[in-house]
């Protein structure tokens, strides 16, 4: 003996339910005692029913499918397949068809095609067969009530067939009807709202929608969300923006989050009113936005943006820390987010991180597209190439090499400046490097580098450069060769650097006297002992 589980007792007892309303209704046909059709048909109708209740084994699944794709005025919502009995689906058919060909011609037989279509679009999914119904049902002398459903349904349909103008009219047959009721006909009034601005009807959907929330006792958050698109889209920011606060508002006391969207509307509208706000107050309103979308939704354009207001309102330091949060989330892909962000780190004296963030942006491969010249027509075309988001070029290396020095990590500059000096056009990454020698007492790669820069040349104060190398040939005592450079110096025009030059020469003349004198006394010394 197998325990059933709670489900299994659930539907034993449903099928219980329906085999004794099937029972019932078997037994009220049996003792009829009038011939009245009218009578017949309700008792056939109810039986009907029943066998439709078996139908769909888990009936509050069933949804008629709701709309569409494309369009932002409609919700998508689409339903799994119904989990559809064969038997009960084909024994009702067989009973409302039945039911059609015995009664004379009621508002029963209207219900009965009414059903017969719900079946055909609901669960066939025969849409055609189920419009035709319909359109039947309407004829048979349907009753103020089942008149409003049917044009209601045909609306669907004509909605789900793309044919919006037919759908229109279906649904404004629905508000015309004089007995329709008031939830009908309020549904009617929303769908016929959508369907306008669905059609760019824009101030009819917005007269629509309006009179929508007159007449419902709650106004979601959604419905003021869709009367701010449907502002936004006729042009009317400001009203756009007050129904997207409502909305927003609304949805945090409904008890669930505003959906992203809507805040990204909210932000559109005001940039659009930007002149008349003023752009200092709109910036601000526009990162109260961005603040909250990057920990809502957070993504990288939301990062992005909340960064590029910030620098638009010179809060550099908030920019980069904004920035630095989308790179440790890994949403920088574009070789500009990863310079702004290492010229921001620098800016804000924190070079190392400048560094490691060039170096992450060396590491990371990304797919890119390139415009190259055909070999063979000479035509500029796009190709798709494969590499790292930060390129090799001499720009890159040297804001590398600069960011590894200034964190004082000069072992790590030299290799990357050496890379940057033989990309170089002209000989002023050479001298960086030369001077980086200097600095590490590596003399003679120094004076190599020094030499590769003055012949490579183009290099801005290159008296500058003279010295330098004098200064190299100095420290290695070759006095001669630094004189030389520091004489070359000593023309230049700048008398600052015309009098440090003479200086350098003045000095380097004693020094050598000096290393020659002391030469000497070491000799001597020698030779007496």
């Amino acid at each position: 003996f197998k325990q059933k589980t709670a489900y299994e007792i659930s539907l034993g007892l449903v099928g219980s339910e329906m085999c004794i309303r099937d029972r019932s209704y078997h037994y009220m046909l049996e003792n009829l005692n009038q011939s009245d059709p009218l009578s017949i048909g309700k008792i056939l109708l109810g039986l009907g029913s029943s066998y439709e209740d078996q139908i769909i084994k888990r009936q509050s699944e069933l949804k008629f499918v709701k709309w569409f794709s494309e369009n932002s005025f409609f919700n998508n919502q689409f339903i799994r397949s119904p989990d559809v009995n064969n038997a009960p689906l084909a024994n009702s058919l067989e009973h409302y068809q039945s039911l059609l060909a015995l009664l004379p011609n009621t508002r029963t037989t209207a219900t009965v095609h009414y059903r017969l279509a719900q079946i055909q679009a609901r669960i066939m999914r025969d849409f055609e067969g189920a419009k035709s119904s319909y359109e039947t049902a309407l004829k048979a002398s349907a009753d103020p009530r089942l008149k409003s459903l049917i044009y209601s349904d045909i609306g669907k349909l004509l909605i789900y067939d793309g044919k919006y103008k037919e759908a229109i009219q279906a649904y404004q047959n629905v508000i015309d009807e004089p007995e329709v009721t008031l939830p009908i006909r309020n549904a009617a009034l929303l769908t016929l709202a959508q369907l306008n601005l669905v059609q760019e009807n824009y101030a009819k959907g917005i007269e629509l929608l309006l009179q929508w929330m007159d007449q419902v006792e709650t106004v979601t958050a959604q419905s003021w969300s869709l009367l701010g698109q449907a502002y936004f889209q006729q042009g009317n920011f400001r009203k756009a923006m007050s129904s997207m606060k409502n909305a927003i508002s609304m949805s945090e006391e409904e008890g669930y989050k505003p959906k992203e969207n809507w805040y990204v509307l909210l932000a559109a509208c005001i940039s659009e009113l930007k002149k008349e706000i003023g752009e200092k107050k709109a910036l601000l309103q526009q990162l109260d936005i961005y603040e909250i979308l990057v920990n809502l939704y957070p993504k990288k354009l939301y990062f992005v943006q909340l960064g590029g207001t910030y620098g638009q309102l010179g809060r550099e330091k908030d920019y980069m820390i904004t920035l630095k949060a989308a790179h440790a989330k890994d949403f920088l892909d574009k070789e500009s987010e990863y310079l702004a962000l290492a010229q921001l780190l620098l800016l804000n004296q924190n070079p190392y991180w400048a560094a490691q963030v060039l170096v992450s942006g060396q590491k990371k491969i990304t797919t890119y597209t390139e415009t190259v010249k055909d070999k063979t027509t000479g035509e500029e075309v796009k190709v798709e190439k494969t590499g790292p988001v930060i390129r090799d070029n001499e720009k890159n290396l040297k804001l590398l090499a600069d960011s590894w020095r200034m964190a004082q990590e000069i072992d790590k500059a030299i290799p990357v400046l050496e890379k940057a000096a033989k990309l170089s056009k002209d000989g002023k990454s050479y001298v960086l490097l030369g001077n980086l020698y200097l600095a590490e007492d590596k003399l003679e790669k120094a004076v190599d580098s020094i030499k590769k820069g003055l012949k490579k040349g183009k290099i801005d104060k290159i008296s500058q450069v003279h010295l330098t190398l004098g200064q190299a040939y100095f420290e290695m005592q070759k006095f001669e060769d630094a004189k030389k450079e520091f004489r070359t110096a000593a023309r230049d025009k700048d008398k600052k650097v015309k009098t440090t030059a003479n200086n350098w020469i003045k000095y380097t003349e004693n020094e050598e006297i000096r290393v020659k004198n002391l030469a000497l006394r070491r000799d001597y010394i020698q030779s007496q002992s």
